[in-house]
């Protein structure tokens, strides 16, 4: 496996801890231990970085400026290591375009296993591109296209449309997709739903009308 990780925390120990579990794994580790100093090892290595772990409390410039900075010019998912679980910061993070959010204290057995995950996810499984009413949707590229234009999505909101649209003409619950695309590990509440289906909708443009809200249940992709 030659997939590398870029590890961001201002504490040499957890780097440490974080690094060892995840080179017993076969990845490939970079680190940084402030804001600046991530921003500059991601600059020089954004080719090969696979996903970036990143806590949020650090000096010189703090997890939200370095996630800013990055979703400027890159896809690559991140997780964020936080130690407040507060629900307004993870759904200000959602907007920002985070994929995952781990609290702190956790075990590293767990933080591997959400690595796998989206590294599972982020690979694409299947040659074909599908067509949804004119979204284009290329799951071995993970890319989404309408007419003829990439759309700029993060991990999840790609997740969450791909989700939607192979259930398309189903009625499906907040709680149905929190289920599916935030998988067991998320505990928050529908209105990070809610964030992601308004982003989704503004990048499809006219084609964010496909994506129906149903009163009192949850989302519905039909093309009409």
């Amino acid at each position: 496996m030659d997939k590398c990780i870029l590890i961001v925390d201002d504490e040499s120990r957890m780097r440490k801890l974080i690094k060892d579990f995840l080179a017993t794994k076969g990845y490939n580790i970079l680190e940084a231990e402030d804001g600046e100093k991530a921003l500059q090892v991601f600059e020089e290595n954004s080719e090969k970085i696979s996903l970036i772990l990143l806590d949020v409390m650090m000096p010189k410039l703090d997890g939200w400026s370095v996630l800013r900075q990055i979703r400027q010019t890159s896809k690559v998912p991140i997780i964020m290591l936080t130690a407040r679980g507060e629900e307004q910061d993870e759904l200000f993070g959602f907007e920002l375009g985070v994929d995952e959010y781990i609290s702190k204290p956790f075990s590293p057995k767990i933080l591997v296993a959400r690595v796998e995950a989206i590294l599972k996810r982020t690979q694409g499984n299947s040659k074909e591109v599908k067509d949804y009413g004119g979204i284009e949707i290329d799951k071995d590229g993970r890319t989404v296209t309408v007419d003829g234009k990439v759309l700029e999505l993060s991990l999840r909101e790609y997740e969450l449309l791909v989700y939607l649209v192979e259930n398309e003409n189903i009625a499906l619950s907040r709680d149905k997709i929190l289920n599916n695309v935030w998988n067991y590990d998320y505990y928050g509440d529908s209105r990070t739903i809610d964030s992601h289906i308004k982003k989704i909708r503004h990048k499809l443009g006219k084609r964010g009308k496909y994506i129906k809200t149903m009163r009192g249940v949850g989302y519905k992709f039909e093309v009409k």
